[in-house]
């Protein structure tokens, strides 16, 4: 079944919370920090490291994020070269480094977690939140540490030149997706926001060409509101696209910085097999998308529509050529063989989230070290070799969470339901039992298993389908064809 998105927004207090307790005793989560790690975290935060930042406090930076975020990584600031010759990328990044010592406790307990970890009522955070929702945060009003990347695109969107130096932060507003939707459709927004519509329109015509795709895959949104529960579909806004845009082209920048300097990490993903890309041409056909075989896979992708359910379907079996992503470490002058990320169709790393994820806070070093033209820390160094297998471990947990939380709120929404008929359409049929495979339901927005049938599930079409299993002891539902 394919990977499928979540999206949290806090959900109210309920009945529920107690099968979500349980769930993190169940999958033996971290808990409370090591109390050697908080007298860390709170010594960093009366006196961090912070000799090394100039002063850029007077850049207009804003945050955007969803509206409940309060651990910021990002600030941005757009604006147009001097001249008119093309467009200046501001970007900083919350610096971990000046609040957690190498080697330390808290480093420690984040190489124990290595991601953060989300759920409908709460959050296992990487970081102590007096750090990643606070100190370290680029909160609003607040003089904060950051990596700050000045990235020069030409009028095309392409990029010329690039900076990265620790510096001194202020952002002046902390906006959310759906506001500056808003603002940018009315007219109302100023030139900073304008310009992420106009950058990232320039970056998202610059992937196909290329070779990059990104899929626009309907989110599952658990939702919450006066004691109750529930689930609903979420197409992404343009504003979210745009912004990622910004995001894919630091780490692009940040990964040719690495590249050059012969040390580095890398996120990767190998190219799909010719047999992946015939199984998808044959879902498209089985969904009537159209695709020419003269089409290049990026270009067909992008022509898609998610609010057809057809279309949405075959996004879903477009996932499969996303598996096998990875981190790749180097070092000493040597690429790996396997370098370029498929779906971005160049070389990519994580680097903008390290309040949330352990190998971004690596990549920003390595990135200034050689801004700086000095060697990596030595820290650094002796960490590489062992981050793609602790990065493996720690997404591969979050993904796990995501699916169970997903999959429970789905069972307890459909309590006491079992046996009632749904209107579905069929989004993923087993290669090798096409009688099993995945429906989507329109009304509640719940993904669910299938089987029990005899004849081949009809991929992309809509189907009649019953209830049969659903409740928290389930931890799942699971449907039959009516």
């Amino acid at each position: 079944m394919p990977r499928r998105h979540l999206r949290m927004t806090g959900a109210a207090d309920c009945s529920l919370g107690a099968a979500l307790r349980d769930l993190r005793t169940e999958l033996d989560l971290p808990a409370a920090f090591p109390a050697e790690a908080m007298a860390e975290a709170e010594a960093a935060v009366r006196d961090p490291g912070l000799s090394a930042h100039e002063d850029a406090t007077g850049l207009p930076l804003l945050t955007i994020d969803p509206p409940a975020s309060t651990d910021l990584d990002q600030a941005m600031y757009l604006e147009r070269r001097p001249g008119g010759r093309g467009y200046r990328v501001h970007y900083a990044i919350a610096d971990v480094v000046a609040f957690v010592r190498p080697g330390g406790a808290l480093d420690a307990e984040a190489h124990r977690r290595v991601t953060t970890l989300y759920f409908p009522d709460d959050r296992i955070p990487l970081h102590p939140t007096v750090l990643s929702e606070g100190a370290a945060s680029l909160l609003p009003g607040e003089v904060r540490p950051a990596a700050l990347w000045r990235i020069d695109l030409d009028g095309d969107g392409r990029a010329t030149a690039t900076d990265v130096r620790r510096a001194l932060v202020r952002s002046r507003a902390k906006l959310d997706y759906a506001g500056v939707q808003r603002r940018i459709d009315a007219r109302t927004a100023e030139e900073p926001l304008t310009l992420l519509r106009e950058i990232g329109r320039l970056r998202e015509e610059q992937e196909p060409a290329r070779g990059g795709i990104s899929l626009d895959v309907p989110e599952q949104e658990i939702t919450g509101h006066d004691g109750a529960y529930g689930l609903a579909y979420r197409a992404s806004l343009p504003a979210e696209a745009w912004n990622a845009q910004i995001s894919l082209l630091t780490g692009i920048a940040a990964a040719h910085r690495m590249a050059q300097t012969g040390t580095g990490i890398l996120r990767t993903l190998p190219i799909a097999p010719d047999g992946a890309v015939a199984r998808l041409r044959r879902s498209a056909r089985a969904l009537r998308v159209d695709w020419p075989h003269h089409v290049p896979y990026a270009q067909i992708v992008r022509s898609l529509d998610p609010r057809r359910s057809n279309h949405a379907a075959f996004l879903q079996e477009c996932t499969t050529l996303l598996r096998g992503a990875g981190y790749t470490a180097f070092d000493h002058g040597e690429l790996p063989d396997h370098a370029v990320h498929a779906a971005v169709a160049d070389l990519y790393t994580h680097c903008t989230a390290p309040l949330r994820r352990l190998v971004d806070r690596y990549a920003a070093e390595l990135c200034l070290a050689a801004t700086a033209g000095k060697e990596p820390p030595e820290w650094v160094r002796e960490a590489l070799p062992a981050l793609p297998k602790e990065m493996a471990e720690g997404t591969r947990r979050a993904n796990t969470v995501e699916r169970a939380c997903v999959d429970l709120v789905e069972a307890a929404l459909l309590e006491g339901r079992v046996g009632e008929l749904f209107d579905a359409y069929v989004v993923d049929v087993g290669e090798r039992n096409p009688a099993t495979g995945t429906v989507h339901l329109r009304d509640p927005a719940v993904v669910g298993r299938i089987e029990g049938g005899t004849a081949p599930l009809p991929l992309g079409e809509r189907l009649r389908v019953r209830l049969t299993q659903a409740g928290p002891a389930a931890k799942t539902v699971l449907f039959a064809p009516a």
